[in-house]
């Protein structure tokens, strides 16, 4: 492996060339296209790759770009795309489609906050508006975990035990245009990781209907087989990140990240980059003999509620940090996460770098603090980290 410096919209976009050159011994390569900020760096890149059997169609607007990864990928083709924000909501009902169709689309997001006011930096409210699509959401920590995402969503995408979108959130700005040295598998590798698609029922000579009416009973069971298939997504995973690590030398990370927790005295809950943030304030808490530790939602979707309730098992403490705020309710992860504690235990939600705000070790710290001072959990508490 050679390592690049590279920003994780760069890493994104040659995963998917390599991805797609790894299925030109069958239906090729297809991307749809359109920019917006922070994520047009990555298109950009994967304008400029040389795919055999491959092409990047350039749309005019969101909800193209993903209706061409639904007609591309219902023909055998590998898909890929990328998005953020605004961007996300107006590709929203063929994100919907391509899940609903059971098509192995692969897409990354740059995080960003939703407008208006217009923001451009990160917060994950946009992939969370997408967390009921039928999409499997990773969210990653750093560039590479981006890159090796990426790849891995296509195998577990593919799986027929699966067929199901995946979407692979890296954080703009803060990875999106961060360069970090990176690994970059050999075509060759990647070719023995991802074999090339064979889609059932995939659309060819003979033809078929595609997004035909269903009657009641119909929905029901479509409805279930994809619940279903989101339920054997765990267990895929799991194979995949053994064949990863087999062909590609390292193993990806869990869909549940611990860090130090097995002995602590409370847990600091959280996604994406400041899961980085909080292992920083629990080494320096673990140096003052503060026994805290770390959780990393690295899956959020099918949610990971057996391994956090095996992670919570007799933790009294618990705080989850939210990068997103569901109005009238508080944090996304949090209102999930809750529900896997143990009857008695204080899990408290905080909500801080929304919009971008920087969350720095002494903010975990400060939350650590105030956790450690309750006697029961209270409402969410946001938290204005730019004050």
């Amino acid at each position: 492996m050679a390592g690049q410096l590279l920003s994780a919209n760069h890493a994104a976009a040659l995963a998917a060339a390599l991805a797609g050159r790894a299925n030109r011994a069958a239906r090729g390569f297809c991307s749809g296209v359109y920019p917006i900020t922070p994520s047009t760096e990555c298109m950009e890149l994967l304008c400029n790759q040389e795919i055999e059997k491959g092409e990047v169609v350039r749309v005019e607007s969101e909800h193209s770009a993903m209706a061409v990864c639904i007609g591309a990928a219902a023909s055998g083709a590998r898909t890929f795309s990328t998005s953020s924000s605004n961007g996300l909501a107006l590709m929203a009902e063929n994100v919907v489609a391509a899940a609903l169709l059971r098509l192995p689309v692969v897409m990354v997001a740059a995080n960003r906050t939703l407008g208006p006011p217009w923001n451009i930096w990160a917060d994950h409210g946009d992939t969370l508006l997408l967390r009921d699509s039928g999409w499997v959401q990773l969210y990653c920590a750093d560039n590479q975990e981006v890159l090796d995402s990426v790849l891995c969503a296509y195998r577990l995408a593919e799986d027929r035990r699966v067929l199901l979108p995946v979407l692979v959130c890296q954080e703009g700005f803060v990875l999106s245009h961060t360069m970090t040295e990176t690994d970059v598998p050999s075509q060759e590798r990647v070719d023995r990781f991802l074999p090339p698609l064979e889609l059932p029922g995939r659309l060819g000579a003979t033809p078929r209907v595609m997004g035909g009416i269903d009657a009641p009973h119909t929905t029901e069971v479509h409805r279930a087989q994809h619940h279903e298939a989101m339920g054997r997504v765990f267990e895929v995973y799991r194979e995949v990140q053994a064949a990863f690590e087999r062909e590609l030398g390292r193993r990806p990370a869990d869909p549940v990240v611990a860090y130090r927790a097995e002995d602590a005295e409370a847990l600091i809950v959280s996604m994406g980059t400041i899961a980085s943030t909080v292992v920083r304030a629990v080494d320096e808490a673990r140096a003052r003999g503060e026994r805290l530790g770390a959780v990393r939602v690295r899956m959020f979707r099918p949610f990971p509620a057996d391994a956090l309730a095996r992670l919570f098992r007799g933790k009294r403490r618990i705080a989850v940090i939210d990068r997103n705020l569901s109005l009238g309710f508080g944090g996304v992860l949090w209102g999930e996460a809750r529900g896997q504690a143990e009857p008695g235990a204080i899990v408290q939600g905080y909500v801080i770098g929304i919009g971008g705000g920087d969350v720095r070790p002494a903010h975990v710290a400060a939350i650590a603090a105030d956790l450690a001072a309750r006697t029961a959990a209270g409402a969410p508490v946001l938290l204005e980290a730019g004050t």
